[in-house]
């Protein structure tokens, strides 16, 4: 019987059985039901030396793992960092692969710095007054934070961050062996005169922010107290890492300046992705430094990975130079409006006992505050059980959190009924654990 499927749908379906254990692949011979053992159990070695020998540091991706889990076996998705692939600009993607994928120096060796068009796109989109020369193109944002915290911050010594803040940045800081110390935030941002103290008293150098469109509160930092920011980190002589993960996902009112366009002293290390507007599988972002700290960021970005995939340089520039970039922006922002809507009114018809303390004017989440008496890990697996997952609150703290919380995500369910369906359920395991605590 002809099922009618490709031969590279042939060849993947086989690739992730391979992958789950279930067949094995004999070159020259064919593929075949892969040999469990006895017992059903596969033969493995013993690797229980590696405890001893890997020491005592230990790398928590748990927190990241969750937001990369897009409806695992059916479920749905609450939790998710990326926007849906019906919300991407697929089509125009795929054209800007084809241009880049046509032309011979796509496949020359690139400036370990970034090509120079990538890179003056960049620095035309952060502030005036800036250069290619100043912007150094990176693996996606993550990569940005890990070169950023390891360029300023020694082993053992501090960072300070927002609470909450981004998990990604939390795990980053704590596989380099750096401490961190969380500083409370208020709805103007992280609070000036708490940072001055923490710089004071721990005498770090250096501070993670999210002032726009902050994840996973939506806050916006002010005007006013980006320049009180600035202020405390010049006192202290200390750095400023601005992460603008959401620069092309705003859709309520225009932003304050960034913080590095407010910098004449080379204090703010800017760090800007695309992955988020444009799809996952963009891993690109882009460093903006002045001054040695660019030069030891450079290094560190050499010494990682030499440079970063100049193909995916290349359909980068494309895609942002074409006619179509500037209409996804503001499809996207528009379709990003529209389902927070249709989120906040099914929490409100749902989740009546969640708590929001505001709506986001950018981004994709919205940051719940639980019932003080709940338990914040029932709760989430009890939403797992009904098919659905969301954003643990307190992983998004470095230390204890003052407040129970949860992040739910409006931008990776397929449709408005599915977000619908997904909060009718968290409210559902919402009411199934406060009703057992009775």
């Amino acid at each position: 019987m002809g099922y009618r499927v490709s031969p590279v749908t042939v060849s993947r379906a086989l690739a992730t059985l391979s992958a789950e254990g279930v067949v094995s692949t004999r070159p020259g011979s064919g593929t075949f039901v892969a040999d469990r053992g006895p017992l059903g159990g596969e033969r493995r070695p013993d690797t229980s030396w590696q405890t001893v020998a890997l020491g005592d540091r230990f790398i928590d991706a748990g927190a990241l793992q969750t937001y990369l889990e897009v409806n695992p076996r059916g479920a749905l998705s609450l939790a998710g960092g990326y926007l849906h692939r019906s919300l991407m600009p697929v089509r125009s993607l795929s054209i800007a692969a084809q241009r880049a994928v046509r032309r011979a120096e796509t496949w020359d060796v690139p400036d370990p710095r970034g090509i120079a068009g990538l890179r003056a796109w960049f620095a035309g989109h952060h502030g005036a007054g800036f250069t290619p020369a100043d912007v150094i193109i990176s693996n996606g944002g993550q990569s940005a934070i890990s070169a950023a915290f390891r360029a300023l911050v020694a082993p053992l010594a501090t960072l300070l961050v927002e609470a909450p803040t981004y998990p990604g940045a939390l795990a980053v800081a704590r596989a380099a062996g750096i401490s961190v110390v969380p500083v409370p935030m208020d709805e103007d941002g992280i609070r000036a005169d708490l940072l001055s103290d923490a710089f004071e008293a721990t005498g770090a150098k250096a501070v993670y922010l999210q002032p726009t469109h902050h994840n996973p509160t939506g806050i916006v930092m002010s005007a006013a107290r980006r320049r009180e920011v600035l202020d405390a980190a010049d006192r202290a002589g200390a750095f400023v890492i601005e992460d603008d993960w959401a620069r092309w996902l705003g859709y309520d009112g225009a932003n304050p300046p960034t913080l590095i366009s407010m910098d004449g002293v080379g204090r703010v290390i800017y760090i800007s992705s695309l992955t988020k507007p444009a799809t996952p599988s963009l891993r690109l972002g882009a460093l903006v430094a002045r001054g040695p700290v660019a030069d030891r960021l450079r290094a560190i970005r050499m010494v990682d990975d030499l440079f970063v995939n100049r193909l995916t340089q290349e359909t980068t520039l494309e895609l942002v130079e074409s006619p179509g970039w500037s209409r996804h922006v503001v499809e996207v922002g528009r379709a990003l409006r529209e389902r927070r809507r249709v989120m906040a009114d099914a929490l409100e018809e749902f989740a009546p006992q969640l708590e929001i303390p505001r709506l986001p004017r950018g981004g994709m989440h919205i940051w719940a505050t639980l019932p003080e008496v709940s338990d914040e890990v029932a709760i989430t697996e009890a939403a797992r059980r009904l098919g659905v997952l969301v954003g643990t609150g307190r992983s998004f703290f470095a230390t204890e959190p003052p407040s129970k919380h949860m992040r739910l995500s409006f931008g990776c369910a397929a449709t408005h009924d599915e977000l619908r369906e997904s909060v009718r359920r968290v409210g559902s395991a919402l009411e199934a654990v406060l009703a057992a605590d009775e």
